[in-house]
């Protein structure tokens, strides 16, 4: 039952990525995204907050709350991850600039998928993924989804309209399942992650999204944008590396936990700054 449930887990994992980077895709052509990148300030603030601050930030907390290390894998992992799938229609749920999320979404994802086979190795020595086994599954499950959806887009707006509210629901089906399976096949380790890993997670969305926010500069809606997309990492890329490429189920389960707890705080956050 459990090698079954394993199974599952591992292709709702995929799905989920890539489906969510697809439908991302499909929603958006290149010149609604593209447009608001001339503007090289907002672009610059964007790449320090998720790939410099966020970091730098989780390495502050485990020097504070240190974690054992398959936990401080896992707290890495989502530091190092941005651009968020699912922080589109977080936006639109909490009154946001979706487009501007959505250009937000496809500056940070690319780098995303550079950036992780780079750094991973240096911040967590201890792993023995090398950075071709980081890159490979987040090229196949992310990037290359999110530019065949702009692609369909752009040439057949038509059918990429018709096709994004199927493939939708898919990934939030997928997410529903990686989150089932992982608390079934997991569950051991994820009740076993202890306060300290709580109060980690908690401290990392928290300050993720105060930096994010603070680094929007002047233009309250840039605020709220960046903070939203700073504050919600990309769990589906974590999980991918997790899985896939360290292949640690208790840092798969510590991902996991960081979505749980950072969704509605995120939220919260969100809305109390409005």
């Amino acid at each position: 039952m459990i090698e079954v449930l394993t199974t599952m887990l591992d292709i709702a994992i995929v799905v989920f990525a890539a489906g969510s980077m697809f439908s991302v895709g499909l929603g958006h052509t290149l010149g609604e995204v593209v447009g608001p990148l001339r503007h090289v300030r907002n672009v610059l603030r964007a790449l320090m907050s998720n790939f410099v601050l966020v970091p730098a930030l989780a390495l502050l907390i485990l020097r504070i709350v240190p974690l054992e290390g398959s936990l401080e894998i896992g707290l890495v992992l989502i530091a190092v991850a941005a651009g968020a799938p699912f922080v589109i229609k977080l936006s639109e749920v909490a009154g946001a600039d979706s487009g501007l999320t959505a250009t937000l979404l496809i500056l940070v994802l690319p780098v995303t998928v550079l950036y992780m086979p780079l750094v991973v190795p240096v911040l967590l020595p201890g792993i023995a993924a090398p950075a071709d086994a980081i890159a490979q599954p987040l090229l196949m499950t992310m990037l290359i989804p999110l530019g065949v959806g702009l692609l369909l887009r752009t040439l057949w707006t038509e059918g990429a309209l018709r096709i994004r509210p199927l493939i939708g629901p898919l990934s939030n089906i997928a997410l529903i399942v990686v989150v089932l399976t992982t608390l079934i096949v997991h569950f051991d380790a994820i009740t076993g992650i202890g306060w300290r890993a709580l109060v980690a997670v908690a401290l990392l969305v928290a300050g993720a999204f105060m930096l994010g926010y603070l680094m929007g500069g002047g233009d309250h809606r840039n605020r709220e944008v960046l903070g939203l997309g700073t504050g919600q990492r990309n769990i589906a890329a974590a999980t991918i590396v997790a899985s896939q490429a360290v292949e640690d189920p208790t840092a798969i389960s510590m991902v996991i936990v960081g979505f749980v707890v950072g969704l509605p705080f995120v939220r919260i956050l969100l809305r109390n700054s409005m």
